[in-house]
């Protein structure tokens, strides 16, 4: 797989350039997690994950808020940083819009919201549409306990898959 981020300066950006928003205020650790987010990006970036459309990664900020760092549309994995990443609540609408001024994906983030919204444990959800998962997903069977790899996945749910979760009712679903 192929890194979606062309190599030069971007590649060497700072993830931790938290420094410079001093005027933003955050929740307590989100300081780190910011940072730990930007590195997943990152490193999915670099392994060729985030090629195609609707990857994405998600991280529960704050359950007494119920906010959620998400990328912006229009930055590519390698450029994300903790301040470009946006804050945003449970129905998708701007917390905090990060250094970069990009919306985010409502329609991406709709799926991660009703597994939020089910599921308080969840701390942080990756979606990724790479080959491997694409073609696992398409056998009846899943994902089946035949490696060290496949048993350190643990409990998979899966999903039928009926479109985007446009309405209320989908995302209960």
């Amino acid at each position: 797989a192929i890194p979606t981020s062309p190599p030069g300066v971007m590649m060497v950006a700072p993830i931790n350039d938290l420094h410079a928003t001093g005027s933003m205020s955050f929740a307590k650790g989100e300081r780190l997690m910011r940072c730990k987010v930007a590195s997943v990006h990152r490193i999915l970036d670099l392994f060729g994950w985030a090629q195609l459309a609707n990857t994405y990664i998600t991280l529960r900020v704050s359950k007494e808020h119920d906010h959620f760092l998400i990328i912006p549309r229009g930055i590519s994995y390698g450029e994300v940083s903790g301040s470009i990443l946006v804050k945003v609540n449970i129905l998708g609408e701007v917390v905090n819009r990060g250094i970069s001024g990009f919306p985010v994906d409502c329609a991406g983030f709709s799926l991660h919201s009703a597994i939020y919204s089910a599921r308080p444990d969840v701390r942080c959800i990756i979606h990724l549409h790479t080959p491997a998962t694409a073609a696992v997903s398409a056998m009846k069977c899943g994902i089946l306990p035949l490696s060290h790899e496949a048993l350190l996945v643990g409990d998979v749910a899966y999903y039928e898959y009926n479109g985007a979760l446009d309405t209320e009712d989908d995302r209960i679903q």
